[in-house]
């Protein structure tokens, strides 16, 4: 049981140091950056998708998408107005600080003004790794149910913004909103929550803002 624990210790230790390197590498380049993760379904390329069509105008915008196979989110970014670069992770079930160093240099950084890093699927071990970025998120999708906070607390301690997404389901399926949100608050006080729907658009304005205030930000930092 020592040495797994040692073992662990060390993997995450030297992941913490190229997440260290990969975040100077951001900031040299003035690049606001964001790791998104949720599970599998709850939204993440369609976030996406939207924040690219209201804020493409206005930035250049990178995505490296992380997925156990195929290429399929990175080409809905490409499509949706972003340089996409795909990270396929063999099975792993997250990205990591390594996978991302590598994708990085696939970008030239100073042409860009955001990136958006699309985590795997999984509310688990994505919560472990830290990739460099400027801000984390979680998507969280109403279909999911209303208990993920308490059934997975590591993902909701360690971000800085919560999207719910899906609210247009509601009317339709059980999901008590004040006792999610309960639980949220007893994790993360201070996180900044936007509940939105791709669906309908509604609440997508204020996420899209928020991000569009971190990169002038970044910018005049």
């Amino acid at each position: 049981m020592t040495k797994k624990i040692s073992i662990v210790e060390k993997i995450h230790s030297a992941n913490d140091q190229l997440a260290a390197e990969n975040k100077q590498q951001l900031n040299q380049a003035d690049l606001f950056s964001l790791n998104i993760m949720a599970s599998p379904g709850a939204g993440k390329t369609s976030i996406i998708e939207k924040s690219l069509e209201l804020l493409k105008s206005d930035y250049k915008i990178a995505a490296i998408d992380g997925d156990v196979a195929t290429s399929i989110d990175a080409n809905r970014a490409a499509e949706a107005g972003a340089t996409a670069v795909q990270i396929n992770t063999g099975g792993q079930c997250h990205t990591d600080a390594h996978m991302l160093r590598n994708a990085l240099m696939e970008l030239d950084l100073d042409k860009f003004d955001l990136l958006l890093v699309e985590n795997v699927g999984n509310l688990i071990c994505p919560a472990s790794f830290k990739l460099g970025t400027d801000k984390n998120v979680l998507i969280a999708s109403i279909p999911e149910g209303d208990d993920k906070p308490y059934k997975y607390p590591a993902m909701y301690q360690d971000v800085d913004a919560l999207i719910i997404n899906k609210i247009d389901l509601l009317p339709y399926v059980k999901f008590d909103m004040e006792y999610f949100q309960k639980g949220v608050q007893m994790l993360n006080p201070d996180l900044i929550t936007f509940p939105v729907s791709c669906t309908t658009g509604k609440g997508i304005e204020a996420w899209v803002n928020w991000v569009s205030e971190h990169v002038k930000d970044k910018k005049v930092s």
